[in-house]
Parts: C-alpha cells; sequence; structure tokens
C-alpha cells in the first residue's frame, strides 16, 4: 500500500486505528513541546478520532514539521521497582513466626530439678500437695517441624521471586 512521508495511506484510502493513535501522537508530541495550544490539540485530538482517510490526517498534520526532534535531553529515569507482591509477605510473615516457634520451642526446656523442688516448697507451705513432674524430654517435632516448615517457606520465596524475575525481563 502506499503511504505518504508520515506513513498514513495515501488520498481517499481509509486509515487503521493504528494510523489514528499514530497521528494522536504526533499532536500530542506537538503540543507538549509547545508547537500547538490546548485548544489546538483538543479541536485536532477530536478531528483525528473522527478521520476515515489518509488525507484528512495528512491535512491535520501538514503544518507541524516531520521531525520529530526532542524539546530536551530527558534523563533516563532509574528502573522501577516492581511492588512486592501479597503471596510474599505472607509467606515471610508465616516464616519468621514458625521459626520463631521452633526457636522457642528448642530453647524451652521446663523446669530445673531445683525449681521444681522450690515449687513443691511453695505449693506445701500453702498446703497443697502438688506434685511437679520433671522436665519432658526434647520435643523433636514441635522444634523441627517449624523449622523445616519455615525453611522451604524461604526457599519457596526465593523460587518465586526469581521466576517473577525472569518472567519481567
Amino acid at each position: 500500500m502506499d503511504t505518504d512521508a508520515r506513513g498514513f495511506p495515501l488520498g481517499d484510502l481509509r486509515v487503521s486505528d493504528a494510523d489514528r493513535d499514530r497521528a494522536l501522537s504526533e499532536l500530542s508530541e506537538a503540543f507538549q513541546v509547545g508547537r500547538i495550544t490546548a485548544d489546538e490539540f483538543d479541536q485536532r485530538s477530536g478531528q483525528v478520532l473522527a478521520a476515515r482517510t489518509g488525507k484528512e490526517l495528512a491535512a491535520l498534520l501538514a503544518d507541524l514539521p516531520l521531525n520529530r526532534a526532542p524539546a530536551r535531553a530527558a534523563a533516563p529515569r532509574p528502573a522501577a521497582r516492581a511492588p512486592v507482591p501479597r503471596i510474599v509477605v505472607g509467606a515471610s510473615v508465616a516464616a519468621a513466626c514458625l521459626a520463631a516457634v521452633s526457636v522457642t520451642n528448642a530453647a524451652s526446656q521446663g523446669p530445673t530439678a531445683q525449681q521444681r523442688e522450690i515449687a513443691q516448697q511453695i505449693f506445701a507451705r500453702q498446703g497443697w500437695s502438688i506434685t511437679i513432674p520433671p522436665s519432658p524430654p526434647f520435643d523433636w517435632a514441635a522444634t523441627v517441624v517449624p523449622g523445616a516448615i519455615a525453611v522451604l517457606l524461604v526457599v519457596l520465596i526465593f523460587v518465586f521471586m526469581r521466576v517473577t524475575r525472569a518472567d519481567r525481563a
């Protein structure tokens, strides 16, 4: 298909939505650099959206330069950081809580023999006959299981973040 210097169809050939979008982009740039006023931009934008042929689009942009040199050099923006997904936040909180449970269970040893004896003396003074059982053996399940789940959650968070980063690239 034959096109003019701006890439619009020649003469009375119909234009596409992509052609109209490109014309709106040129008008927007002309407005941003001060070549047309806001009123002209509004008027011409309406005409661009109503245009049916290449001749109509070309006429709306005929008084604007074809070279679209930027008015000023824009400084490159730093890459925006993607927001952290809720699943990562939730998994991080869960991992921290499970790790705390595991550490607490590992650190708690129950009362020592001396502490049990003192407690029984206090109870005896009050007239209570309460026997304090010896410390239970180390509870591996209550210590290892939450710790293992916390580690797995942390690994899943790293895998999720790596996959998400690879999808964005």
